[in-house]
């Protein structure tokens, strides 16, 4: 009672506006704590990776499914990730599951051996060893389930858990095209918005001239990039040249020199000449594959992207025209713009030719710009997998009305590539 009646005594001997300030003092404190514990048990959360094999025995084996890019393994393994897909969207772990992979088609005794990736996010209170049983059960049950158009033998159905260093061993898996990024913000423009975020466009690799940045590329594989020709106008030398990664140029992710140049033989500096706008960059060691640098996919030479296919172009390039380049990577949403329309007198007039494809708006506002060149136009298939379908090339200004940009058509120059890169 003493006590009480001391620290009474104290408290009525403090000022009021000092009583105020510790009040506040505790609230923000208590405020603090609450938001922390808020945000550990609920929005920490990391993404983990499962591995899944089963083997179809209504599907025969062909040799297009060793190539993920062909239509037999896109077409099959978009059945099988529908499936899986669907039975995680109407199961208790909704909310958990991001998206599944198939990552290997390959022969087995009357059938083919399915592959696959599966990804889920979990936050740190979660029990996730109670969680991985409970996708193994969820997804077995499926298999023994009628699972439509596919036969699906679950006595070969195997599940082995979480990968510890998704990074390295799951991505490596994957392969070509594939995003970590769950929540990518597709209404910014190259000439306006915010920044691309970590891991949106992981094949995005900016080409710098004597530690300028010049061009964007495209990475296709650890050790390749594609980009224009007419970025190296006067500047053939690789020595001169280096290819950064990440969505800021400084500081990069990671940054590679460059050993080898080739620019395709018909290519020629003259102007307006715009055909063969196409080199591939050799780099002097393999870029190691993480969240935030990965390959596009490349196209099959006889794949067709419609008219009005949704497509996305990334760079560094100025904000309007003739302006300097910017340092935090930018997007725009484009649409494939059919070649007789882009070849109209009011708009190119005739100049675009079957290795080029025009994306954009004919009222003009979004646009690649300057400092753009080499950079990739991209789109997203069914199955979720990145395809390069153009290499910024030229155009009349930036955003200009009826005058879009032109691309090199990817798809046309798919033999090239593969001669003087093997991929």
């Amino acid at each position: 009672l003493l006590r009480l009646t001391q620290l009474d005594t104290r408290m009525k001997l403090l000022e009021p506006w000092k009583f105020a300030l510790i009040i506040l003092a505790v609230v923000l404190f208590m405020a603090l704590v609450i938001g922390l514990l808020v945000y550990f048990l609920f929005f920490d959360q990391d993404m983990f990776f499962y591995n899944g094999t089963f083997k179809i025995t209504n599907v025969q084996y062909s040799r297009e499914f060793d190539k993920h890019t062909s239509k037999e393994f896109r077409d099959l393994s978009t059945s099988i990730e529908m499936l899986v897909t669907n039975t995680f969207r109407a199961s208790i772990l909704n909310k958990k599951y991001i998206r599944s992979h198939v990552v290997n088609l390959s022969p087995d005794a009357g059938g083919v051996l399915v592959e696959l990736v599966l990804m889920f996010e979990f936050a740190s209170h979660d029990n996730r060893e109670a969680f991985s049983e409970r996708i193994k059960s969820i997804l077995l049950r499926r298999l023994q389930m009628n699972t439509g158009h596919l036969k699906i033998d679950p006595s070969t159905f195997k599940f082995s858990g979480k990968f510890l260093d998704p990074a390295k061993s799951v991505l490596s898996l994957i392969g070509c095209g594939i995003r970590t990024s769950k929540s990518p913000s597709y209404t910014d423009r190259i000439t306006g918005g915010t920044s691309a975020q970590d891991g949106e466009w992981p094949w995005q690799a900016s080409l710098q001239l004597s530690g300028i940045h010049r061009c964007g590329a495209t990475l296709i594989s650890d050790m390749w990039l594609v980009t224009a020709a007419h970025c190296f106008r006067g500047q053939p030398n690789p020595l001169r040249w280096t290819a950064s990664f990440g969505t800021v140029i400084r500081p990069p992710k990671s940054r590679r020199s460059v050993r080898n140049i080739i620019i395709h033989e018909k290519y020629t500096n003259a102007i307006p000449n715009h055909d063969y706008d196409i080199a591939v960059v050799q780099l002097s060691s393999p870029v190691e594959f993480t969240n935030d640098i990965r390959m596009v996919c490349l196209p099959e030479e006889f794949y067709v992207f419609p008219h009005n296919t949704t497509c996305f172009v990334t760079g560094w390039g100025a904000l309007q025209n003739e302006g300097p380049s910017i340092n935090n990577l930018r997007q725009a949403e484009v649409k494939i713009i059919d070649t007789n329309i882009c070849n109209r007198a009011e708009v190119y007039n005739g100049a675009i030719t079957p290795g080029m494809v025009c994306a954009g708006y004919l009222e003009g506002k979004i646009d690649a710009c300057q400092g753009d060149s080499g950079g990739p136009l991209v789109t997203e298939d069914r199955r979720g997998i990145w395809y390069l379908v153009g290499i910024v090339s030229w155009g009349d200004e930036c955003a200009k009305r009826n005058k879009p940009g032109v691309y090199t058509r990817v798809t046309y120059y798919r033999d090239w590539i593969a001669a003087k890169t093997g991929i």
